[in-house]
């Protein structure tokens, strides 16, 4: 933990100097309170990752500074020194909520032990905080109510219940992390951790480490002990995303979790039991790859217990007004929301989508920053949409958009060339000065 602040309230002057220079010498920044009253006011300005403070001082005592903590909601963790007539008010004090206590006099190492466990649980905790509010990132719900969706609902609710391995399979885009994180969060390890690792953006020569960890000294740089996702997973549920990728030494490793339900930290020499339901996803086709040679026939059949294959959006079409309506109110943040003409979303159905829901997603993030108006219209759309859109489609309206398109060019070339000036635009493009203001109107100009 870096920059670590400790608060040092303590009324003796000599106690409270010694104290300072032994924790100063650890690369702490230490503050002195040579009262509680001065604690307190410190407390009000400065955030500090532990306060040590005696229980019995003027003006304010522990009991004090340890309220003015809790009140203030934040993560700092407080130790008592107390002589040994006051050992009952420490033990009050740990009641409502202090983390520990010391006897006077103690060893100031048993002090500097104390804190730096503190510290570290401070990290760990961190870490935890910061994993699950990455994992509720993919906490989002699947939207669409084609049959396609529907069924594979179904198919969720029935699966999560169970605790066997899953294997997502779809193209990439699809929101096969969205399927593994409605697995978990409806399954009865909901409460328990969900961890992910992406394979395929990790290095080779870490992703080992990644997962099952390592001890120190394990190799160059493994300057500590290090848990790896399969031990933060415990109790809950692990995403190996891209599975295919991961490499063949490794996808034994993975067996032999999978059977053993155990792993062994990198230069660890003990195996260690891990509960853990494993979700693993791929854009590869698995059987194919064990036909090459890169993946295992075994490890591939034991993943396969059930399969969950996601389908591509243009499978499933029906969901695309949908997935529109709520991009359009999930990226336009309350602000004024544009709405899709008729035209444009059969558009919008009509197109593939090589890179899937995610490409949906780019392109009505684009259209809300560049949007030309409240309502888009096809023209407003990427040409890519329009030119794969098959012309026996019925869409009339693909000459009509190329028309408006080539107008709206022609009104503002016009526009550059007079300056802005709208009656010599209107005469330079042979029309009334009102007939262009409509059409500029219209375009959004």
């Amino acid at each position: 933990m870096t920059s670590v602040r400790i608060l040092l309230a303590e009324d003796d002057e000599i106690m409270r100097i010694t104290l300072s220079d032994h924790l100063q010498k650890n690369g702490w920044q230490v503050d002195e309170a040579e009262d509680g009253r001065q604690a307190l006011e410190k407390i009000k300005t400065e955030q500090y990752n532990v306060v040590i403070s005696d229980i019995r001082m003027p003006h304010a005592t522990g009991f004090d500074i340890l309220e003015a903590l809790q009140k203030a909601a934040v993560p700092t963790d407080i130790i008592f020194m107390t002589a040994y007539g006051s050992v009952e008010d420490a033990v009050d004090c740990l009641k409502q909520g202090a983390h520990d206590y010391l006897i006077k006099p103690f060893d100031m190492d048993d002090l500097i032990i104390r804190i730096k466990r503190i510290l570290e649980m401070q990290t760990v905790k961190a870490r935890f905080i910061a994993l699950q509010d990455c994992c509720q990132q993919f906490h989002k719900p699947i939207i669409g109510s084609s049959k396609s969706t529907q069924d594979m609902h179904a198919l969720i609710n029935q699966v999560a219940a169970s605790a066997a391995t899953i294997l997502i399979s779809g193209e990439s885009g699809t929101g096969k992390e969205l399927v593994a994180s409605a697995i978990h969060y409806n399954s009865p390890r909901a409460n328990g951790p969900y961890v992910r690792l992406n394979c395929a953006a990790i290095p080779e020569g870490l992703i080992e480490s990644e997962l099952f960890g390592h001890e120190k000294g394990a190799f160059t740089g493994a300057e500590a002990k290090k848990t790896g996702r399969f031990e933060m997973a415990n109790g809950g549920t692990i995403l190996l995303d891209e599975i295919g990728e991961m490499p063949l030494n490794l996808q034994a490793k993975l067996l032999r979790v999978l059977q053993e339900k155990e792993i062994e930290r990198v230069g660890g020499t003990k195996s260690i039991r891990v509960d853990v339901r494993i979700l693993c996803a791929t854009a590869k086709d698995l059987a194919d790859e064990v036909k090459r040679g890169t993946f295992r026939e075994d490890l591939f059949f034991r993943l396969k217990v059930i399969p969950l294959v996601v389908p591509p959006l243009r499978e499933r079409r029906g969901d695309i007004p949908e997935l529109c309506d709520h991009f359009i109110a999930e990226l336009g943040q309350g602000e004024t929301a544009i709405t899709l003409s008729k035209d444009a979303m059969d558009v919008l159905l009509s197109y593939d989508y090589p890179s899937n829901i995610r490409e949906l997603h780019n392109i009505i993030e684009r259209l809300l920053v560049l949007q030309p108006g409240e309502t888009i219209q096809p023209w407003n759309l990427p040409a890519d949409l329009t030119a794969d859109v098959p012309q026996s489609s019925g869409h009339s309206l693909l000459l009509a958009a190329a028309v408006a398109q080539a107008e709206k060019s022609c009104i503002l070339r016009a526009l550059q060339k007079t300056g802005g000036k709208k009656s010599e635009a209107a005469k330079l493009l042979g029309i009334s000065r009102k007939n262009l203001w409509e059409k500029m109107k219209n375009y959004s100009i």
